[in-house]
């Protein structure tokens, strides 16, 4: 792992372990292979059950449901491992864990919790999380999906966009407007009146499932609601989870492409010696070292927070915020150091500066982070 400030000394061998482990199983089985994956638009669906027999899902979740009752910073290094290889793969593990699993074991019902949270955590089932529209993007607030109490069953009406894993997925973990306000719903696979239609042409995230599902009178059983989702607090709660996924894994794609960049210059000779001797190329570098050893040592702070049940979602904002940023600029910069071959999949630079673009849009953006922060230190509401 990159750490030019030896923050792997503030680890345990535990955390360190599960770092070496995921890191090694993702070079032999994923590495070789993503740039394919990422060009033909395909998600390695046969690798999900090799993700749940090694516990990178629901790695910092209860052991006694499926979790594997790991520290918050294990989880996090399994994240940044996952997408220092691709967005893509870092993505599912992110949503399986802090978008289905938390919620499901933060509101669900006990029968709820035992029917499904195990199987994810092994990679037997695999959900996703359908809160995002059309029109609402960054507010979700604004949703206008319907949930109608219909005797013993929710009727659920309208469509959810930019939905990760909508066409793999054997539930969606869906939110919409009832009688007392936003809610929670188990909708499984095949459920009538719920279609799953891909969204193609993505020139970002190929290696991942990105799904439109429109709900068209899908009737499910009153049981199927999270009994304990109330409010738009609810789903808020689950974007923290995964916003903190992305914190750690965004630092592993600026490690990847850091790590290409310093390669590459030193073997590439212009003008009688390599392009690592030049100022400007240095530069860049030094960028991108600094701001993954900013990164990473916030990232760690935060895993201490959140074991300690200290964590604020603000805090999360400020670190998805600067590192997702810092991610996508020294790709940019990587691939810009890398010259003409940068523009090939035979480098990881162009796929990591694709991919991030996304990132740095979904789960909130730059700016609405920003604004989440600025509210936080001022007490003044700039979002709407």
């Amino acid at each position: 792992m990159l750490d030019f400030y030896r923050v792997a000394s503030l680890f345990t061998p535990e955390e360190m372990q599960v770092r070496a482990a995921a890191r090694a199983f993702l070079e032999a089985e994923a590495a070789p292979h993503v740039a394919d994956w990422w060009e033909r638009g395909l998600f390695p669906r046969h690798l999900v059950p090799k993700l749940g027999e090694l516990g990178m899902i629901g790695a910092n979740m209860p052991v006694e449901h499926g979790g594997g009752g790991a520290s918050n910073a294990a989880h996090g290094l399994i994240m940044y491992e996952l997408e220092r290889i691709d967005s893509g793969l870092r993505s599912f593990a992110s949503v399986q864990t802090g978008l289905i699993m938390y919620p499901i074991l933060a509101y669900g019902s006990d029968s709820q919790v035992r029917r499904y949270l195990p199987g994810v955590a092994r990679g037997d089932l695999v959900g996703c999380f359908a809160l995002t529209e059309h029109d609402g993007g960054s507010d979700p607030a604004a949703m206008s999906a319907t949930a109608r109490r219909d005797g013993g069953h929710y009727v659920i009406d309208g469509a959810k966009m930019w939905i990760s894993y909508g066409n793999i997925a054997d539930f969606a973990l869906v939110w919409a407007r009832g009688e007392t306000g936003i809610m929670g719903f188990i909708v499984p696979a095949g459920t009538p009146g719920l279609a799953a239609n891909p969204v193609k042409r993505k020139m970002s995230l190929r290696a991942s499932d990105t799904s439109e599902l429109v709900f068209d009178g899908a009737r499910v059983p009153a049981s199927h609601r999270l009994p304990g989702a109330e409010g738009l607090s609810a789903p808020l709660s689950c974007l923290t989870q995964a916003r903190y996924g992305i914190a750690w894994g965004a630092l592993g794609a600026l490690e990847a492409v850091y790590s290409e960049a310093l390669e590459f210059s030193a073997s590439r000779v212009t003008f009688g010696k390599p392009i690592a001797a030049r100022q400007l190329v240095q530069a860049k570098l030094v960028k991108m070292l600094g701001d993954h050893t900013r990164g990473l040592l916030m990232a760690w702070r935060l895993a201490r927070l959140k074991d300690e049940g200290a964590l604020d979602y603000s805090q999360v904002s400020l670190a998805k915020r600067d590192n997702v940023r810092a991610a996508l600029e020294g790709a940019r910069a990587a691939r810009d150091i890398l010259g003409g071959p940068g523009i090939t999949l035979d480098h990881a630079a162009i796929r990591h500066m694709l991919n991030m673009e996304t990132v740095d849009t979904y789960e909130g953006t730059y700016d609405v982070h920003t604004l989440i922060v600025g509210r936080k230190l001022t007490g003044h509401q700039a979002l709407g």
